[in-house]
């Protein structure tokens, strides 16, 4: 006999299986083939599933429904199996990754609720803030990938930086921090995997580094713009700014 499970209650069938948990019979299949699912008992050569079946098809569902791919999922349950995960602990720690960081909601508004989002009525606003990609017209309505960077698009709109211009600063910004964070993250997970960060408890650690993360880009960026813009002054060129721009808009 091959044990997957030590259960008295591994008295279910495949198909039987399928049909409590509306999971397909071949979908269960696969996910044994990729070592998500444990195997079954094997009595003779009819192979039997019970309660830890049940529940780890549950488990494998809800983790689907976070988004994880199935050998995410396995590599998770290898883990839960060897007791090195607690799985409560780490719904509780997807729940405070899943939350915002940047309080910033993609929405679909009409067209008045574009103009109140934006703060102005100017004729052609509309038309330009699908120009810049800032947000994008579906029939009726329209989708704003970011609220906070329109507003900040308007916000610099009204100071003489026109909104495409805006939208190509906010794509170098976003360009240069996606492989940021993601070197970041990269270093945190092997200095946790490594002990020298004690990730005993991630939920405190994640509490923690939300903010401080945030703050730290704020510091970080606003003292590199502060060296930015002192070798622009000792460079001269901040003298010629206005009237360059001023010969240029009169063409």
């Amino acid at each position: 006999m091959t044990t997957g499970v030590d259960s008295a209650s591994d008295e279910l069938t495949i198909d039987e299986l399928a049909a409590r948990t509306h999971v397909p019979s071949r979908t269960i299949r696969f996910y044994q083939a990729r070592g998500a699912l444990m195997p079954p008992v094997i009595v003779g050569r009819v192979a039997h599933y019970g309660e830890a079946h049940k529940k780890r098809l549950e488990l494998i569902a809800q983790l689907q429904d976070k988004g994880l791919r199935i050998d995410a999922i396995r590599d998770l349950c290898t883990a839960i199996d060897r007791g090195d995960v607690d799985i409560s602990e780490w719904l509780g720690v997807e729940v405070e990754l899943a939350a915002s960081w940047a309080n910033d909601q993609s929405r679909t508004v009409t067209d008045a609720e574009l103009h109140k989002l934006a703060d102005s009525r100017r004729p052609g606003l509309l038309a330009d803030l699908c120009r810049a990609k800032i947000a994008e017209r579906k029939g009726d309505v329209f989708f704003v990938p970011s609220p906070a960077l329109l507003s900040l698009a308007m916000r610099l709109e009204a100071a003489g930086v026109d909104l495409e211009t805006s939208a190509e600063l906010a794509s170098l910004l976003r360009k240069h921090l996606k492989r940021a964070v993601e070197d970041i993250v990269n270093v945190f997970v092997s200095r946790a995997h490594s002990g020298e960060i004690d990730a005993r408890d991630p939920k405190k650690v994640f509490q923690a580094l939300r903010p401080a993360s945030i703050e730290a880009v704020r510091v970080i960026f606003g003292r590199e713009m502060e060296r930015q813009m002192r070798k622009l002054l000792e460079s001269g060129k901040l003298a010629t700014i206005s009237a360059k721009s001023r010969k240029a808009r009169k063409r």
